[in-house]
């Protein structure tokens, strides 16, 4: 493993690359820069904390906005969902998770049956303040 997290391998690459949205036959503009470098750009910024503008173009991972502009795509295309469920899948076939340590969050899980009856609402309206004398 290299000393710099960002730096995608031909392992995780062979893992992501299929799972990528393809480019149109004929796009406009330049020519897109290479998705293995876009992800290392992606990497980068969020390893390093850095704003996507300030991404160093010496780094060769194509413009900040070039970046995350492509981390929007993926998103949108369920590219990270997919690994993710992937990823997990693997482990959990090895027996490398410990799901008794497992949370489920509800801002990630779906209610499918929602509230059965509307909730009492708390007024936000002024209201007078409690005596204090």
């Amino acid at each position: 493993m290299s000393n710099k997290p960002w730096i995608v391998d031909d392992e995780l690459r062979a893992r992501i690359e299929p799972l990528l949205p393809a480019w149109p036959e004929r796009s406009p503009g330049p020519r897109p820069v290479d998705d293995r470098l876009c992800l290392q750009g992606i990497l980068f910024v969020l390893y390093t904390g850095i704003a996507w503008h300030q991404l160093p173009p010496e780094l060769g991972f194509g413009s900040g906005q070039t970046c995350w502009r492509r981390l929007g795509r993926w998103q949108k295309a369920g590219v990270f969902e997919v690994l993710h469920r992937l990823l997990l899948a693997e482990l959990n076939a090895a027996r490398l998770i410990d799901w008794t340590r497992a949370c489920v969050d509800a801002s990630h899980v779906r209610a499918k049956k929602g509230v059965r009856r509307p909730v009492r609402r708390r007024s936000t309206a002024a209201r007078p303040a409690a005596s204090t004398t």
